[in-house]
C-alpha cells in the first residue's frame, strides 16, 4: 500500500491467520482493515477491533479461554515482558495474566513497515549527529527508527546495529524484518538488560551507528553517554513528548546534559543579577539534536541541544524549527528556528554581555580538538564560559588543542590545521589538564564554582581539625577536586576521592 511518497507494508494476513475463525472472517470483510491498529481479546468480554479514533465490536459472543488459547498456540513464546510475536513480522502480541499467571487478555497490535518516513529529516540523519526522538505513544517513533536503520545501512553503507528490546524494531524471530535494511540486530532478553547489550554492541561489533528504542532507565542513559563518548552515532527514543518533559525527568535529564543547582558567591550573583542558587547544565548532552514528533508528518527540531537547554535554564523561549510534509510529498519549513539571541530574556550588566558572547558564534574563536575527548573539551569551554566554538574540520580552526606527542598522519586535507592556528598542548587526556590549559590561555580567573568549592573545602578543613570527624564535600570535576586535595595537604588533613562521576567527590579525614 502506498500513501503519498510512502510505502506501507503491514503483513496483515499473518496477523489475521492467528485469530479465531469468526473474528478473522469479520475483519477480512471490514472496510477499514487497512487502518486496523489492534485487536483486543479479554476473557468474558466482547472482542474489539480498534482503529484511529474509534473501535468496533467484531464478535457477537464474549471471548472464551479457547479463543485466547487459539491465539497463544499460534504465536511465539511469551517472554518475561509478556510479549510475543509472529515470525518475520512486526506484529506484537501482549498478554494480561491473572494472579496465578494464566493469560486472560491479549492485545494483538498491527506492526507496519513504512518506507519513506524520514525524508522530512534525512539531512539531519545523514549529518552524523546523535539524535533523540520524543513523542506520544503511537505517534510513529519506532516506525521512524526502522527507516533510519534502513537508510543508514543501505543508502549510506554504514555499519548499523539495532539494539532490539522485545523485538520491537526488527520483528519476531531470529531473522530481522527487511524494514531495517542491512542493519544488524542484537536482541535484548529483558528490558533490564538493555544497557548491557548497548555496551556489548559497541565493544564487540564496531558499529558506526547504534539504534535504540525507549531509553527509560538511568543505566540506559549512562550506556548511551558511553556510546556517544566513543564517537558512535546514536539514534534513539525516550519517554516524554517534549524537551521540557526530559528536563523535568531526573532519570533521563542526563541525555541532554543533566541539570544541577549551583550556588553562586554573593559577588557573582550580583554581577549576574540573579539569585544565589541557579540551575545549570552540568555536562555536554549525550544527544546533540532532539526531534519532537508532533505527528508522522510534522516534526519540531532542536538542532543544538546544548544551546537550547542553556537558553531554557535562563528562562528563554523554545522555538525550534518545525517541518511539515504536505499531501503531495513536499517538505516545508513552516517555522524556522528563531535567532538564538532573540530567545534569551533581558538581563542587565555583565550577564547581558556574557549571553551575547555565548550565542554570537561569528565572533567566537574557532577551536579544533585533536587526540582528546571532545566531551571533556566542551565541558571545560562551558564551565569557563570561553568565547570559542569547537569546529569539526581542523582547517577552519584558529586554535588547536592537542595531546602532546606524535599524531597520526592526517588522511584528509580538512584534518590539517592552518599554519597560523595557535597550538595548545596537554600532557594527558584528563579533564583537569584540558581545563587548566584553556583557563591559562584565556586568562580566566577563579570561577564562581571554584570559589564556592574552595570556600566549602576551607570550612570543611576547619571542622575536621576541630571535631576530628570525616567530612564529604559537594561533587566536583577533576580539576576542582585537585585544588581541594592541595588545600587539604596545606593544612595536613588527609583527603581522598570517593564515588563515580558525576557524583565523585572529596572526603576529608583527620
Amino acid at each position: 500500500m502506498s500513501v503519498g511518497s510512502q510505502e506501507v507494508i503491514s503483513n496483515i494476513e499473518e496477523l489475521l491467520a492467528v485469530l479465531p475463525a469468526g473474528i478473522r472472517a469479520r475483519l477480512e470483510e471490514h472496510e477499514l482493515l487497512d487502518d486496523l491498529l489492534e485487536v483486543v481479546i479479554d476473557l468474558g468480554r466482547p472482542i474489539e477491533a480498534r482503529f484511529p479514533g474509534s473501535f468496533e465490536v467484531v464478535g457477537d459472543w464474549p471471548a472464551t479461554q479457547e479463543d485466547l488459547n487459539y491465539v497463544v498456540e499460534r504465536v511465539s513464546q511469551f517472554g518475561l515482558d509478556n510479549r510475543a510475536g509472529i515470525e518475520r513480522t512486526l506484529h506484537r502480541i501482549s498478554a494480561i495474566r491473572n494472579r496465578t499467571g494464566r493469560i486472560i487478555g491479549l492485545t494483538c497490535r498491527v506492526g507496519r513497515a513504512v518506507y519513506g518516513t524520514i525524508d522530512i529529516v534525512e539531512d539531519v540523519i545523514e549529518s552524523g549527529a546523535s539524535i533523540l526522538m520524543l513523542g506520544r505513544p503511537g505517534v510513529g517513533k519506532t516506525t521512524m527508527l526502522r527507516e533510519v536503520a534502513r537508510v543508514l545501512s543501505e543508502q549510506l553503507s554504514k555499519r548499523v546495529v539495532v539494539v532490539d528490546t522485545s523485538n520491537e524494531i526488527a520483528g519476531d524471530g531470529d531473522i530481522p524484518h527487511p524494514a531495517i535494511g542491512r542493519a544488524r540486530r542484537m536482541q535484548v532478553p529483558t528490558p533490564d538488560k538493555q544497557h548491557a547489550v548497548m555496551i556489548e554492541a559497541v565493544e564487540n561489533h564496531m558499529p558506526e551507528v547504534i539504534i535504540i528504542d525507549e531509553i527509560g532507565t538511568q543505566d540506559d542513559a549512562f550506556a548511551a553517554r558511553t556510546i556517544a563518548e566513543r564517537g558512535v552515532q546514536l539514534v534513539g527514543t525516550a519517554h516524554g513528548n517534549t524537551l521540557d518533559n526530559l528536563m523535568a525527568n531526573p532519570t533521563l535529564a542526563d541525555l541532554i546534559g543533566g541539570i544541577q543547582a549551583v550556588t553562586l558567591s554573593d559577588e557573582e550573583a550580583r554581577r549576574r543579577g540573579t539569585q544565589k542558587t541557579v540551575l545549570e547544565r552540568k555536562a555536554p548532552p549525550t544527544f546533540t539534536t532532539l526531534i519532537e514528533i508532533l505527528d508522522i508528518d510534522q516534526l519540531a527540531i532542536h538542532h543544538d541541544v546544548a544551546r537550547t537547554v542553556d537558553r531554557r535554564l535562563l528562562g528563554g523561549e523554545l522555538r525550534p524549527e518545525i517541518r511539515q510534509r504536505k499531501i503531495d510529498g513536499r517538505i516545508e519549513v513552516v517555522q524556522p528556528a528563531a535567532d538564538e539571541e532573540t530567545l534569551v530574556p533581558e538581563y542587565g550588566g555583565a550577564l547581558a554581555g556574557q549571553l551575547t558572547l555565548a550565542t554570537d558564534v561569528a565572533r567566537a574563536k574557532k577551536l579544533a580538538v585533536m587526540g582528546l575527548s571532545r566531551s571533556k573539551v566542551e565541558k571545560a569551554v562551558r564551565e569557563l564560559r570561553l568565547p570559542c566554538v569547537i569546529v569539526e574540520q581542523a582547517n577552519q580552526a584558529e586554535m588547536v588543542l592537542a595531546l602532546k606527542g606524535p599524531h597520526r598522519q592526517p588522511k584528509r586535507a580538512t584534518d590539517i590545521p592552518p599554519a597560523t592556528a595557535q597550538l595548545l598542548s596537554v600532557r594527558s587526556n584528563t579533564y583537569g589538564q584540558i581545563y587548566e590549559a584553556l583557563r591559562e590561555n584565556f586568562n580566566v580567573g577563579v570561577t564562581a564554582r571554584e570559589e564556592f568549592a574552595l570556600r566549602e573545602a576551607e570550612e570543611a578543613v576547619r571542622r575536621v581539625v576541630q571535631s576530628h570527624e570525616a567530612i564529604e564535600l559537594t561533587p566536583q570535576n577533576a580539576y576542582i577536586r585537585r585544588l581541594q586535595h592541595e588545600l587539604a595537604a596545606k593544612y595536613d588533613v588527609r583527603s581522598y576521592s570517593v564515588g563515580h562521576d558525576p557524583r565523585r567527590r572529596v572526603r576529608f579525614a583527620p
